[in-house]
């Protein structure tokens, strides 16, 4: 059976770059009916607060993406310690006690030879009495993973044929020296005993890829099939990484983005494909093509979100939108009417508040100064209320007659003094809902 997962560390409210990896993997599981599992990577007790546990999945909910299970690592620290002691008995861990300044000196000195700057596998050549001396000295090593100085190739759902000189890859570190378990580790455990068969996660994971797929087959597993995704950019290529903050879900929810369009897009950007609205989840599950997606760094416009909220918005029935403009004020008895009048001329739910306001209080008038007199004698024409659906035709058939003017210099004018705007809705169906003409003063 098909699983995937979706493995976010509570360390932070989820962005679009999370999204597209979460999406993905949803995607696949669905479309293969398989299952697709929510892990929560806390394995870091100091940076992982609950809060964001309960942010993430009220996000994934407010998407639609539906989880099967959801699983947590700091639940599973005893499965972790039992591969790393495996990884010992088959001398593919070791403990190593390096300082960073003391790393960072072998790495420079390194570049400056011109070679490739990988640990160099001191920690190997230590004696039991040596180490025992420096655990005295600085505390508990780190535990490294002993990688096969081979190649290690895979095929990527994305990328295509990889290949990758393990000799030019630094042995990764899997416990720290205070015991914290690093997700190299902890995930390759989890994906290996919850059967992962796909994992989809961003390109800069492709050298992690490489040596967690020797862990795997140390461990005994199956290597899933993986797929790395390219990395967002700004619309202007520039990295995304210091905006990503203000890219977070619940920041474009309250900017009112609606799920399936932001759900639309990120479906389809970076593929070969046309991004294309959709309203319902089971048309991107069934338009889903993970070999469809490029390598080059794809470009994220927020903006784009907006017109796509819009369109989304313009075919949705009242009932969906009902509660909503309940809450703006509008009259149950008006609603449907205002709703209609509305939804083509709204980009997000937030623009009805702002239309409910011209319709209840009156809008401040608009009037070029050519037009002041005509406005005036437009004006004290304008019969009492309430308006109905005829109003606006024959108050400006006699307006018409009256001042001889047509067309646009009849209409603009008026629609200014009445609105405060120069477009909007047809102003048949306006002038019913208005409920107050500030202009007639």
């Amino acid at each position: 059976m098909t699983t995937t997962r979706f493995a976010p560390s509570p360390t932070g409210y989820i962005h679009v770059g999370n999204l597209r990896t979460a999406l993905m993997n949803y995607l696949i599981a669905r479309k293969a009916g398989g299952t697709f599992i929510l892990r929560i990577d806390d394995t870091d007790p100091e940076r992982s607060k609950e809060e964001y546990v309960d942010a993430i999945k009220e996000d994934l909910e407010w998407l639609g993406l539906s989880w099967d299970r959801v699983e947590r690592q700091s639940e599973r620290l005893d499965r972790y310690a039992e591969a790393a002691d495996k990884l010992r008995e088959m001398g593919r861990f070791y403990e190593a006690f390096e300082t960073p300044t003391e790393l960072d000196l072998k790495r420079k000195k390194q570049l400056n030879m011109g070679k490739p700057p990988v640990y160099d596998r001191a920690a190997l050549a230590l004696s039991d009495a040596e180490k025992d001396a420096l655990r005295a000295e600085r505390g508990q090593g780190v535990w490294r993973f002993k990688l096969d100085q081979e190649r290690i190739e895979w095929t990527d759902g994305i990328l295509g044929d990889i290949s990758i000189d393990a000799a030019s890859v630094s042995d990764p570190v899997l416990i720290r020296g205070d015991g914290q378990v690093l997700y190299t580790l902890a995930s390759v455990v989890d994906d290996t005993e919850m059967g992962v068969t796909h994992v989809v996660r961003g390109s800069d994971h492709v050298t992690n890829t490489a040596t967690q797929i020797q862990i795997i087959q140390a461990l005994g597993g199956t290597v899933p099939n993986f797929a790395h995704h390219s990395l967002l950019t700004g619309p202007q290529g520039e990295a995304l990484s210091k905006r990503l903050g203000t890219l977070a879900l619940r920041d474009l929810r309250e900017r009112g983005v609606q799920p399936m369009a932001l759900l639309s897009l990120m479906a389809r950007l970076g593929s070969s494909d046309p991004v294309e609205l959709r309203t319902e989840m089971a048309e991107l599950i069934d338009g889903f093509d993970i070999g469809r997606f490029g390598s080059a760094p794809t470009k994220f416009d927020v903006e784009d979100l907006f017109p796509l909220t819009a369109r989304y918005l313009h075919d949705q029935p009242l009932e969906a939108v009902a509660d909503t403009i309940a809450k703006v004020g509008v009259p149950d008895d008006l609603a449907a009417q205002f709703w209609n009048v509305t939804r083509e001329n709204i980009t997000t739910l937030h623009d009805l508040d702002g239309w409910w306001h011209l319709f209840r209080d009156g809008a401040d008038p608009v009037i070029d100064e050519e037009d002041r007199e005509f406005v005036a004698q437009a004006m004290a024409m304008l019969p009492e209320g309430p308006f109905d659906g005829d109003t606006w035709s024959t108050w400006t058939a006699q307006v018409k007659e009256a001042t001889g003017r047509k067309g646009r210099g009849l209409f603009m004018p008026l629609r200014k003094a009445l609105t405060g705007q120069s477009h909007g809705p047809d102003m048949s169906a306006v002038m019913p809902l208005l409920q107050v003409v500030k202009a007639r003063g």
